[in-house]
């Protein structure tokens, strides 16, 4: 006869073990929501095979600190300790590299004729969104229980979500052909315009539509205040993510500073809109 310890230790574990299971599901539902647009594109497989390995290995490197970090605001579980967020990040990277190695096979992108270089390539590159999806499901699709950002965000954490809005949006845009086109097209005017109308929108999101989430001025802060601490500055903060896409991509090799400038403008469109989304959903 079991003694009365075991039964209550089996009480205590089995929500645990329940928990810990649906909160796995959701991180690779997460991951396969962020990751699918991405996984059924062209431009996004033949990235495995072409991109240079030092700037793939540097994407690497940025994702996991980027994930820790990002724990922190919506990770699986409230955490506390920087062990713990590591934790979680390393669980999203793992959740990423299962769901896109198994999306990729089922889509018959991964057979037993090709090269390790091109296989752990086309896995990696695409395990930057869907490891963002896989952190973020907690929050998005945990229900009432999900919402798991701190209150009072410090401006810091602020921009950082707007980075990761950024990053998540320009990721699926800049290695295709149509954004180098369009900057190809567009005078200096025009991008000078669609620079100020894009910083118009991320302002109007956040704080102008009454979106769930709109976030309202401190005490004190005008407009001209609001609009240059955040707006300015996560449009800064964009442009800085664009670049980098467009480096770690290959769009910047052979060009003028003039078009790479035009591109990240161009870039930083879809960009600043994921940007003011973050603020308001994360």
């Amino acid at each position: 006869m079991p003694d009365s310890g075991s039964a209550v230790a089996a009480l205590v574990v089995t929500p645990k073990l329940k928990e810990f299971a649906t909160g796995l599901g959701r991180a690779f539902a997460g991951a396969l929501i962020f990751a699918l647009p991405m996984l059924m594109t062209m431009e996004m497989w033949q990235l495995g095979f072409i991109m240079e390995p030092l700037r793939m290995a540097l994407l690497l490197g940025l994702t996991l600190p980027l994930l820790v970090r990002l724990s922190r605001f919506e990770g699986f579980r409230e955490t506390a300790a920087l062990s713990d967020d590591i934790a979680d990040a390393l669980v999203a990277v793992a959740v990423a590299f299962v769901t896109v190695l198994a999306v990729l096979w089922f889509l018959g992108e991964l057979g037993p004729g090709m090269s390790l270089r091109e296989l752990f390539g086309k896995v990696a590159v695409q395990m930057v969104p869907a490891s963002i999806g896989a952190m973020l499901a907690q929050n998005q699709l945990g229900g009432e229980d999900g919402a798991r950002r701190r209150p009072n965000t410090s401006y810091g954490g602020e921009i950082f979500l707007m980075v990761v809005g950024a990053l998540f949006l320009s990721f699926s845009v800049a290695p295709t052909e149509e954004v180098v086109l369009i900057a190809y097209r567009l005078s200096a005017t025009q991008e000078l315009m669609l620079a100020g109308f894009t910083m118009v929108l991320m302002h109007g999101f956040v704080y102008g539509l009454e979106f769930g989430g709109t976030e309202r001025p401190g005490p004190g802060e005008g407009f001209l205040s609001v609009f240059a601490r955040f707006t300015i500055a996560g449009y800064a903060a964009v442009l800085l993510v664009s670049l980098y896409m467009l480096w770690t991509f290959g769009r910047t090799d052979g060009i003028s500073w003039e078009e790479i400038l035009s591109t990240a403008i161009v870039l930083s469109f879809p960009g600043a809109i994921g940007a003011a989304v973050a603020r308001l959903i994360l």
